[in-house]
This record gives structure tokens, sequence and C-alpha cells, in this order.
């Protein structure tokens, strides 16, 4: 039987680090008490100007391909997750694949789930491994949110950060990835989006962020317990069995709330939303590879990632690292 394991993880955060009082120095009507009190966020990075989604996503890739020690050319599949791409079209995967010089034909595309995206994403590699149909896929999540938020919202735009990261997701003789669960409804599709296109060269509707807070709590915490349940269940593991849960990061208030209702110690969460605030499709493997670099990772763990996002979408991968 053909499994599909992570051999190598890797992540980019742009070097501009900004902290809530840095907001509020440029005018942002808002303090370090009132942000950390309801998210949990104290610094965000974001890319530069003539910085894209593509540029980031680039050094997160190079880093994932350098610890699984593999070439470009080994990669023959490549998603990348994001909500913020470089350009309507082509998709910003075929432009990274540019960027990494690949030249073997590998199949490349974007996968848009929004916060859920980098689980979307590699839940697909893995169906595309098993089937053996592809060896060795790179999977990555990467935005750049500062580009669509209202900066005179200041109920989104201290939410949000830019950064990339990744994955190398390879077939195997051994189980990796042990159960994956997706899931939409798109009755909810307006409590979080940026409603707007462009059509005759204008933009038309919105093209910022917006968001209903309270609805997009309630309905995050409420998913991501029966999506960790139901891929344990899945798995045929207990939730406390799990060793680390890897969850998008977009309020610590979330987190702590979806940690009690599967009865698991904050320990147990890696949290990094206080850092990085919310990347969106970036945020799950950011987290992944901070904590597997600082060695609170280790062979042979079962990890859970989870993501909720716009769409509304969720879902969930457990696997064995």
């Amino acid at each position: 039987m053909i499994h599909a394991r992570i051999t190598g993880t890797g992540s980019y955060l742009p070097p501009l680090c900004l902290s809530n009082d840095d907001l509020v120095a440029r005018g942002i009507d808002t303090s370090d008490e009132w942000v950390v009190g309801r998210t949990g966020i104290r610094t965000r990075h974001f890319a530069r100007d003539d910085q894209s989604c593509s540029d980031l996503a680039l050094e997160a890739a190079k880093n994932a391909l350098a610890a699984a020690g593999r070439a470009v050319n080994e990669v023959d599949l490549v998603i990348l997750a994001t909500s913020t791409p470089d350009y309507i079209f082509p998709s910003t995967a075929a432009i990274l694949q540019k960027k990494l010089g690949m030249a073997n034909d590998a199949a490349v595309f974007d996968m848009q789930a929004v916060c859920s995206g980098f689980v979307y994403a590699l839940a697909t590699a893995e169906k595309f491994i098993r089937s053996g149909s592809h060896k060795c896929a790179l999977v990555i999540g990467s935005e750049v949110f500062s580009h669509i938020l209202n900066w005179d919202d200041r109920t989104t735009c201290v939410l949000f950060g830019d950064g990339a990261g990744a994955v190398v997701l390879e077939a195997s003789d051994t189980p990796g990835i042990l159960a994956t669960a997706l899931h939409a409804d798109g009755r909810y599709s307006d409590i979080l989006s940026v409603p707007g296109s462009v059509s005759g060269g204008k933009v038309t509707g919105s093209p910022f962020l917006q968001m209903d807070g309270q609805a997009v709590f309630k309905f995050a915490v409420r998913v991501l317990g029966e999506v960790a349940v139901e891929v344990c269940k899945a798995a045929g593991i207990a939730t406390s069995e799990v060793d680390w849960v890897i969850p998008h990061q977009a309020n610590v208030r979330i987190l702590q709330a979806t940690a009690k209702r599967l009865d698991l110690p904050m320990e147990k969460v890696v949290v990094t939303v206080a850092e990085h605030g919310n990347t969106s499709a970036a945020s799950v493997p950011l987290a992944l590879d901070l904590a597997v670099r600082d060695g609170r990772i280790r062979p042979g763990q079962r990890l859970l990632l989870q993501g909720v996002g716009g769409g509304f979408t969720w879902g969930a991968v457990l696997l064995t690292f």
C-alpha cells in the first residue's frame, strides 16, 4: 500500500514586523491592550510593496526542499494554497514553478479555500500520492493579506499578517497521513469575504476583507471540534492520543475554546498567533515548521492539523510525523 508522509517543512516571514503600538503610530484607532485582549495578537509581519505571494512561497518552498533533501526537479506536483494570488491567472503555483527553475513539467495548481487552504491542499496532495500517479509533492500556503486590508477598519486590519509555509509530501511504505476530512457550507459565505471582482478594467464591489467576527468565532469553535473528532475516529484513536494540535491561527480565544471542547490541555496546542497574527492559508504550515525546528515535534508523534476559513470551509489532517 502507498502512503504519504511529510519529509520536510519550511517557512518564510517577511522582515517587516509591526507591533500593535506600531499600528497605532501609523494612525490605526486601536491599542495594544484592545488587540491583545480580544485576539492574543501582539505582532505581525508584512510583505514589502514589491513582494508578491509567489515571492514568499519561493522562500518557504526552498526551505522545505532543503529539509527534505530533495532537488526541485524531483517534485512532480505543486499545490499552492492562497487567497491573495499574484494575478487572476496564470496560477501563482505556475509562477512559483518558474521561479524555482522547475523543468520537469510537474503538475501545478492553486487551491482556494481561504484559511483552510493548506489543509485542503495537503489532503488533496495525499490523494494524488496514494493513487500512485505522483511521488513527491510540494504543498504550500502563502499569503499577502496586507494587500486586501481596509486600514480604516480596526476590527479587521489589526488581525492579519503575511507569510508562507511549505511541506514536502512523499510516497512511503509506512503510514504518514492517517485520516483527512474536508467540509464546506456556502450558506455562511457572507460572514467572511472580499466581495469584489474585476470587470471592464474596474473593481466591482469591495476589494477589502470584511468579517462578522462573532459569527466567525462561533462557527469556527464548533466545526474545529467536530472535525477533530471525525478524523481521530476515522484513524481509530481517541483525541487524547494526539501529541500536538496545530490549528489555524486566527484568534487565541478560538484555540482555547477548541482545546476545551476536545478536553485537551493548551500545552498540546502549537500557538503562533501572538507573533504572526492571522496569516490565513500560511498559518498552519508556519506553525508546523516552527514547532519542528524548535524540537517540540519529533518523529513518531501524532499531529492534528486544522483549518477553518471563508466559504465557509473547514477540515483536518491527522498524521504521524
